[in-house]
């Protein structure tokens, strides 16, 4: 009985996720990937010149990589005849950037690793989601193309 229960949950929750995961329209797909990139760049900012070269150097390819990722993205969505506002950032990314702001040193380098685990997990899952359920045809591909780059960065900071 209890493998059933819990089966059910599951099942539940599987199709509660994937119900959310199909509802996200173009528009909001291109301003949650605008924002996840802002958070990303302007976090990585703060953490070019951490004294830990790892954390340093994921910095600078974080600004690198997201950076082009958010052309890509703007490109796509020009192409499928949408008009990408500018990114802004959800309370809570604002919310973790004032957080990483008001520390320094191995607490900021540490609570930046913490943040980007996080931030990496949701982008991926937003890539994912859109290259399998998206309903415009180039940022579906775009989003297919920024996954494996989004997976390297979650393995990456994993790893820290």
């Amino acid at each position: 009985m209890k493998i059933v229960v819990l089966g059910s949950i599951a099942l539940t929750l599987g199709l509660s996720a994937a119900a959310n995961a199909q509802s996200v329209s173009s528009a909001q797909f291109v301003a949650k990937a605008g924002a996840s990139d802002k958070f990303e760049i302007e976090a990585a900012k703060l953490e070019t010149t951490s004294s830990n070269p790892g954390v340093a150097n994921f910095a600078k390819q974080m600004i690198t990589d997201h950076t082009k990722s958010t052309q890509m993205v703007k490109q796509a969505a020009i192409a499928d005849k949408l008009i990408p506002k500018p990114p802004m950032l959800s309370a809570k990314q604002t919310k973790d950037l004032v957080a990483l702001r008001a520390v320094s040193g191995t607490s900021r380098d540490t609570l930046y690793i913490s943040q980007q685990k996080v931030a990496h997990a949701e982008a991926l899952t937003l890539m994912q989601t859109y290259a399998s359920n998206g309903t415009a045809t180039n940022l579906t591909k775009t989003a297919e193309e920024i996954v494996p780059v989004v997976q390297m960065h979650k393995d990456m900071i994993d790893k820290m």
